[in-house]
């Protein structure tokens, strides 16, 4: 198997430490790496050799064969269209994740299928981002996938603050 380590993104700093437990573990063919599996087609891959202070793993791999799926970026949009917990980081957050699991469903995954994420977080505070985050980070629990956390200028709909794109693999 190729390494496919990568440097950790300008994620926010971690506020508490929290040591999370893989569902089940294995080590890496290099020594100084280990692979989570928690889905059947997606392994994530921890550097030992890089910070431990991020809060995902620093890669991950699909297995061949996957079928991948790629939602459009999941919003906080309520049914009728409007903009859900305007003004509220965490509580946009929060509904982003129902969407993505809404949305992931409709093609046959779950969270736990997801390989990769990118949270867009429209402040410039890192403190509204690490809001957003911690949020994110907790719906997927010990699947911990390679992140990417952003701060933008502005999203696509009115008084949206919060956006996740995802790349997941399923059967």
């Amino acid at each position: 198997m190729r390494c496919s380590c990568s440097p950790p993104s300008r994620a926010a700093p971690r506020r508490s430490p929290r040591q999370r437990v893989p569902r089940s573990s294995r080590i890496h063919p290099h020594a100084d790496h280990q692979e989570d599996t928690v889905s059947s087609y997606v392994s994530l891959i921890r550097a030992n050799t890089l910070s431990d202070t991020a809060e995902y793993a620093y890669a991950s791999t699909v297995d061949a064969g996957a079928r991948l799926v790629f939602p459009a970026g999941a919003c906080p949009l309520n049914d009728d269209g409007t903009t859900a917990a305007i003004g509220d980081y965490a509580g946009q957050a929060a509904k982003c994740v129902e969407n993505l699991r809404v949305a992931l469903a409709e093609a046959g995954a779950r969270l736990e299928d997801v390989a990769s994420t990118r949270v867009l977080v429209a402040s410039s505070s890192q403190a509204d981002l690490v809001t957003a985050w911690e949020v994110i980070r907790d719906a997927f629990g010990d699947h911990d996938v390679p992140s990417t956390l952003l701060g933008v200028t502005v999203l696509g709909y009115d008084d949206q603050l919060v956006e996740i794109e995802a790349v997941a693999a399923v059967a």
